[in-house]
């Protein structure tokens, strides 16, 4: 009979502690249903409609027809091809610099928090006053093209030219964006016992051989993650584009990618149901890209 009581009396606790936990949870469950599940419910629903705006709103089932038309689309294309070219490009070289960025003030140079503040200040910069700032130096009578012709070089139309416009967006980002990740390194390389590179020393192995050996293989991890997070950020690419081509792409849908596209096609051209579906494709690159670096950083046993 005591043990009947015990039984009894331990499961209204653990339905207490199961009320309690889930109202715990209760704020975070709303957030992440207000703010996450419901606008994907309400883009799946979208990406399968033909929206009228104009005149009252209508909705119209049409499938998967959204779908077949991105893949018909020229200029969805094109934008995919210009995003992955700057995510190919700007990935590396920003993580490259970065960790460059972090070793370099972790080796104890003179004045390193006045070089942390002065490298860091491009990210703490608003994005549209930076671009505004590359766009004069672009300029045919800006910064760069001053100062060609003043070492008697040919000056050029950078803005205007397809073939380099999506490269001064490019420079831009790797400049302003790569202390952001050296923040990161510098701390990951600071959790790094020094004992290891002491007991290296010990073993006669340079500085480069600690850098190979010991720093590389630690900061692993954190490389896994400054990766993912520049793909993703790479691929979102928006404002600068919008204000390089005035929101059109332009010159020759050179820097139009699949985030303006997006953009267009909603508040542009009012199609709600095929910028929700370029959207699902967008998600599905990153997720794909996300998914190739997991394997090949092997996250899983990191």
């Amino acid at each position: 009979m005591f043990e009947v009581k015990k039984r009894h009396k331990k499961a209204r606790w653990n339905k207490a502690e199961d009320l309690a936990g889930y109202l715990f949870m209760a704020p975070t469950i709303l957030v992440i249903g207000t703010f996450v599940v419901q606008p994907i419910v309400w883009a799946i629903f979208l990406s399968l409609q033909k929206v009228q705006l104009l005149g009252g709103i209508e909705y119209r089932f049409v499938g998967f027809r959204n779908f077949v038309r991105l893949l018909e689309d020229e200029r969805v294309w094109i934008a995919l091809s210009n995003t992955a070219e700057y995510v190919a490009i700007v990935v590396p070289i920003q993580t490259i610099l970065a960790l460059a960025l972090a070793v370099t003030l972790n080796s104890g140079i003179r004045g390193q928090n006045w070089w942390r503040i002065l490298y860091f200040l491009p990210t703490v910069t608003s994005s549209a006053v930076l671009t505004l700032i590359f766009m004069w130096i672009y300029n045919t009578n800006g910064l760069l093209n001053d100062f060609l012709a003043f070492v008697r070089l040919p000056t050029y139309n950078w803005l205007g030219d397809p073939a380099v416009a999506l490269k001064g967006i490019m420079l831009m980002n790797i400049w302003s964006t790569a202390p952001f990740y050296m923040v990161i390194y510098l701390a990951a390389l600071q959790d790094i016992p020094q004992t290891l590179y002491e007991a290296a020393a010990i073993d006669g192995a340079n500085d480069w051989q600690k850098f190979i050996y010991i720093t590389i293989p630690l900061l692993k991890p954190v490389t896994f993650f400054v990766l993912t997070i520049g793909v993703i950020g790479t691929f979102q690419l928006f404002d600068q584009s919008y204000i390089f081509s005035n929101g059109t792409g332009g010159p020759n849908n050179a820097t139009l990618t699949i985030v303006l596209l997006i953009y267009q096609a909603v508040f542009r051209d009012l199609q709600l149901g095929y910028g929700a579906a370029i959207a699902f494709l967008l998600a599905a690159v990153i997720i794909a890209c996300t998914l190739i670096q997991r394997s090949f950083f092997k996250s899983d046993r990191i």
